[in-house]
């Protein structure tokens, strides 16, 4: 009785139909994690965010992601796995990083967590289903930075199967409990530390000056530390984080991308030949468009070059000059390439490789689910100790479903809700924004 038409997630941020997948079901390979990059970005873009870094955290892996300026960047070099996928995909890095990620000592006494993951069967030794390794989920289990029970209060947590799986790995390293679970944390990131860095620092871009936007079920628990670790001063949990990659299943747009090889180098090129690509390349747009029933007005089409100094391996995506102007496009290739690589190559040719016609058609924005609740002081269930490296603080548990815009406290804190538990850490102010989305500021 569903008259909606069956639309699937592509690994380009946009969904089409099943007709445009059956052709091609490899644009559907890493399409999750490129949804919660889509959802991240609506989420964000009514908060009135649009530099953002979203650091997707589930059980077993974190899909980290840069945005500027509200572009959600693609990449032709893509892999899954050991075998490279060279279609648009959304620009990510995954590292072995989640709340499952198991701590391992190694022979000469080191401590190493991920990429090896508990999963969700048996998962984390705390939730009593014969898991005995020591996780990350543990290790906040045992500094006090989850509440006793989750979803809602339907999945206890045994606090001392957690404490016998990081004793262990303290024995090994003879150190306090608390202070092994403090060290399986700070590993785990710095690991995703690493990752955010490789999308910003080595891409041209200072992280100070994003907004933070931890999501997944493990997500919000690391936003505070790891904005610390970066110097970052703003992070933003959505509304619903854990299950933001659904969520952005209904923001992301029908998209889809038409290239063609031409490689020729700028300096010589066929402008004729050009155009004439680009004109075949947009017919196979607009057919596309008709195959979706996409009405007129929702229809958009951009040009872009796909271009590198010659010889070089790796081609960059240069929007093409409205007018076409050749020594324009030349310029900001060069511009884009300083701006990534610190140096730009006067002296040697640029090539243009590939066009694209990249395709998208607007669907209509699902309807926000605006808090409704009042202040936090409403909204403190309970308290708990949250053991701190200067020692034990007692933290209020905070319903987030009873919080409403407006509603402001300082951490240390612990925000709970169905779908993930957010740790405000001391020296953070949280506030709920008109959006919805939990705006931490240090």
């Amino acid at each position: 009785g569903v008259a909606a038409p069956l639309l699937l997630m592509k690994s380009n941020g946009g969904v089409a139909g099943a007709a445009a997948i059956r052709r091609a079901p490899a644009q559907t390979a890493l399409s999750g994690p490129a949804a919660g990059v889509v959802g991240a970005r609506a989420v964000c873009a009514a908060a009135g965010v649009a530099d953002l870094i979203t650091v997707d955290i589930g059980g077993t892996s974190a899909d980290i992601c840069l945005i500027a300026k509200g572009e959600i960047g693609l990449t032709q070099h893509g892999r899954v796995g050991p075998w490279p996928l060279p279609l648009p995909m959304v620009d990510m890095v995954t590292i072995g990083a989640g709340g499952g990620s198991i701590a391992l000592l190694g022979e000469t006494g080191s401590m190493t967590v991920g990429p090896q993951s508990a999963g969700a069967d048996p998962g984390p030794a705390c939730y009593g289903r014969g898991g005995t390794a020591a996780t990350v989920t543990d290790a906040h289990l045992v500094l006090g930075h989850l509440p006793a029970r989750l979803l809602g209060g339907r999945m206890a947590l045994d606090a001392s199967l957690a404490r016998q799986a990081v004793r262990r790995v303290a024995d090994g390293l003879g150190l306090p409990i608390e202070d092994a679970a403090r060290g399986i944390l700070a590993i785990a990131d710095n690991n995703m530390v690493g990752a955010i860095r490789v999308v910003s620092v080595e891409r041209g871009h200072d992280p100070r000056d994003f907004t933070l936007v931890p999501f997944g079920g493990a997500g919000p628990l690391h936003g505070c530390a790891l904005a610390d670790l970066l110097g970052i001063t703003r992070v933003l949990v959505p509304p619903s984080p854990g299950v933001l990659c659904a969520q952005g299943l209904l923001a992301a747009d029908l998209k889809a991308e038409f290239s063609r090889t031409v490689a020729q180098a700028v300096e010589h090129a066929d402008t004729a030949r050009l155009d004439g690509a680009f004109t075949a390349l947009e017919a196979e747009a607009t057919a596309w468009f008709a195959q979706e029933a996409v009405a007129a007005e929702d229809r958009s089409t951009r040009r872009v070059a796909l271009m590198r100094y010659e010889e070089q391996g790796h081609e960059l995506p240069i929007p093409w000059p409205v007018d076409g102007d050749l020594t324009a496009l030349g310029r900001e290739f060069a511009a884009s390439h300083h701006n990534l690589y610190g140096f730009d190559l006067p002296e040697v040719a640029v090539e243009i490789v590939t066009l694209r016609v990249e395709a998208a058609g607007a669907l209509p924005t699902p309807a926000a689910s605006l808090p409704q609740g009042g202040d936090a002081a409403g909204a403190i269930t309970g308290h708990q100790t949250i053991r701190l490296p200067g020692g034990p603080v007692e933290a209020p548990i905070i319903d987030r479903a009873l919080l409403g815009p407006g509603a402001s406290f300082a951490g240390p804190a612990i925000v709970t809700q169905l779908d993930a538990t957010t740790l405000v850490a001391p020296g953070w102010q949280a506030r709920i924004d008109a959006s919805g989305a939990l705006l931490l500021t240090r």
